[in-house]
Order: C-alpha cells, then structure tokens, then sequence
C-alpha cells in the first residue's frame, strides 16, 4: 500500500484534476490561450481508456510488479517534456503520452487489481484507501506545484516530479507482487498451511469460496452495463465541475487564483472520505452507500451556482468532495461485489474505456459550455441532473444472477 501510494503521488501530477488546479500558472507563464489545455486532459483520458483492455487483461496475467515500473518510466519521460515544451503541440505530447500510460497503470486499475487480489473481508476499506490515494495525492500536488511555480515556475514543479517517478522504480520492482498466493498467503493475509493447536479442540473455519465470474460472463449482465451508465454520468459530472471550478471560482465568484485553486485542493482532498465510505460501505453495501452519495453529490450543485465568497466556496468544497470522491472507490466496491476477483482487471479493463471517454469529455464539455453559454450556470444545472439520474440507475441495478457454470475459485482460509 505504501509504495502503491508513492506512485500514485507521482502520477497524480498527470491528472487532469491538478492541470485543472495549475492550468492558470500555465497559460499566464507562456501566453497559451485560456482554456487551450483543456482539450490535453481530454485526449489523455481517452486514449488511457483505449488501453485499458489491454492493461486490464496484463493486470490479471503479470499484476503490478512490472507493469507499474513501466508506468513510472513514462510518466517520468512525460514530467520533463512537460518541463520543457516551448510550445502547445509539445505540451499535448507529453501529457496525452504520460496521461494514457499512467493513469490506469499507476491511479487506477493495476492498484485496484491488486487490492481486489490481496483482500477479499476487508476488500471494500482496501479499495476505498486505494482510491483515496489519487485524489489526496491530486490535492497536494495542486498545493506544491502552485508554490513551485509562484517562484521558480511550473516547469521547475515538472522536474521534480519527473525525478521522483524515476526514483520509485526500483522499490516498486522490490516490493510489489501479483497475488498474495505469489508469497504463500491467502486473502486478507490468511495463511495457506493448516492451523496447529486450536485451543479447546475447535475446528478452523473456511471461508465460502468466492464465485468470480468471466468478462463475457459479466458483459452479459444488464446489471453490468447500468454500471457502464452509472459511472459516465457520475464521472462526467464530477470531472467537468472539477476542472471548471478555478476558472468559475476567479471569473464568477471573485475569488484568488489562489485561493480558488486552494478550494480545489480542499474538494479533492477531501476524498480521503473513501475511508468513511469504505466503512460504511462494509454496513449497508456499497450499492446504498453509491445512490446516497450521488444524491449528495447532485444537491451540492445548487449551491455551487450561488457561491459569491471564499467562505461559500469552502462549504461547497467540503461537502461536495465528501460526496463526489467515493464516486470512483464504490463503483469498483459494487463491481468486485458483483463479479468477484478472478478476472477483475479484465472486467475493470471492459469497463474503464465508457468511464475514460467520460471522464475525458468532462473538461472539453466544461470549456465549450463556457465559451458558448457565456457562464458556467447550464453547466453546473446539467451536472446536477446528471448525479440525480446515477442515483436512479443505481437504485436499478441489483445484483445479477450467479452464471449457471460457476467457475468458483478456491479462496477457503482459516480464521
């Protein structure tokens, strides 16, 4: 988990929630038209969802050890073309490149993969701090890079990160692992030898096995592609209003760069919520714990459109990054649910290319709205409708029928 972490802290420079935060330290420093870089984050989104089936298929095959240190090479690359690009088509290349790599390599689906193989009774707390790395990371980054470049400027915070990435392949190499089996273990830790000595003569108790169905298995499930719509609309809304809500907060609301860039840290950081709703999810699943936190999610976009100071912006930040960061740790609680973990990776791999296209659209969508519309006002009222909707879909997707061909995998432990 700790050096999942340090990789994810990496990569998260390539998000498109920190471009987003720094986009303004961007253009002011080279002159690129506002809103030029939009477009960057949605191509880099995309094509990370392109290569999703791939990574997903190689995550169930070969899991983290080798993949991610490729993931940090390139993301490593990635930092210093950004440090050095004199022009927009030079940024472009190296933040789509580093963007598509690292995204499902280093954030999301291999680390996921990996705490769906490695936890089974505890798997929704370990999902949702797997998910909690990236939007804390995401918020920090925000904060340092600003400070970086207030004094040595954005290419200099590139730098570091691109050196950092390259210091972390070795350790990953060293540490990470498949599968606990890979070490003698089972989920959770459990050990795979026979207990001894069961005080009082009691008999060691196994787990039910865990049924995991097949990608096509899944594929064919209407529960499966509720999902599908659940997480477009969910992630389109939270990733337009993440990458607008600078630009809306200086231009609308009248606050700093700063301190609206400091408001989006503490949105994002906020999604160390995950824990919560990985608790929580544990309690009343994490089908309830989704539909509530869509509806949060949904009624905090009436107050956006009302902030006019920095107290009103904070209350928003608060409650909307509560809300809207278990967005992507629930979703992958509900499909490990659903589907098991055999071909987790594979299945997440089916599912993240319609989540990318998504979440990829949201920061174009948020700029043309803008250019169009003249304000963020329509915008934020879809957005809105869109969390409402995904709390509906959610209340419609119920757990699927097991297949008939149950290919159980033997996950039996003591306890």
């Amino acid at each position: 988990m700790a050096i999942t972490s340090l990789a994810t802290f990496a990569a998260s420079g390539l998000t498109q929630v920190v471009l987003g935060g720094i986009q303004v330290y961007i253009t002011d420093e080279t002159g690129w038209e506002e809103g030029s870089l939009a477009f960057a984050a949605t191509l880099g989104t995309w094509l990370s969802g392109m290569l999703a089936p791939v990574i997903g298929r190689l995550a169930d095959r070969f899991g983290p050890r080798w993949l991610m240190p490729f993931g940090l090479v390139v993301a490593g690359a990635a930092f210093f073309v950004l440090s050095g690009a004199d022009s927009v088509w030079q940024f472009y290349a190296g933040y789509v490149i580093g963007r598509a790599v690292s995204n499902p390599v280093l954030v999301g689906l291999v680390p996921r993969t990996a705490a769906v193989n490695f936890f089974r009774r505890r798997r929704n707390m370990a999902l949702a701090m797997v998910s909690t790395f990236r939007p804390v990371a995401g918020a920090i980054n925000i904060q340092i890079i600003s400070v970086i470049a207030a004094r040595q400027g954005y290419r200099a915070a590139y730098r570091y990160l691109g050196v950092l990435s390259l210091m972390l392949v070795l350790p990953v190499i060293l540490f990470m692992r498949r599968r606990p089996e890979d070490i003698g273990l089972l989920p959770d830790g459990a050990s795979s030898e026979p207990a001894d000595g069961i005080a009082g003569g009691a008999r060691p108790q196994v787990e039910t096995p865990e049924v995991s169905w097949t990608a096509k298995e899944a594929t064919r499930t209407p529960a499966f592609w509720l999902l599908v719509s659940i997480a477009c609309l969910g992630t389109l809304a939270s990733s337009a209003t993440g990458f607008s809500l600078v630009p809306y907060l200086v231009e609308e609301a009248g606050l700093s760069t700063a301190a609206a860039a400091g408001v989006l840290s503490l949105g994002t950081f906020l999604a160390v919520a995950n824990l919560f709703w990985g608790y929580l999810a544990d309690r009343i699943t994490p089908r309830r714990c989704l539909m509530i936190m869509m509806v949060g999610a949904g009624a905090m976009m009436a107050l956006l459109i009302s902030v006019d100071s920095v107290g009103e912006a904070l209350v928003f930040a608060l409650i909307w990054g509560v809300f809207s960061g278990g967005l992507g740790s629930l979703e992958n609680m509900v499909l490990a649910e659903y589907f098991g973990r055999n071909s987790y990776g594979t299945i997440l791999g089916v599912f993240s290319p319609v989540q990318m296209i998504a979440l990829g659209l949201g920061p174009a969508l948020a700029s043309t709205v803008r250019t169009v519309a003249g304000d963020f006002f329509y915008l934020y009222v879809a957005m809105g409708v869109a969390y409402f909707l995904s709390a509906v879909l959610m209340y419609l997707a119920r757990p699927p029928q097991r297949p008939t061909s149950e290919p159980a995998e033997a996950v039996s432990s003591v306890v």
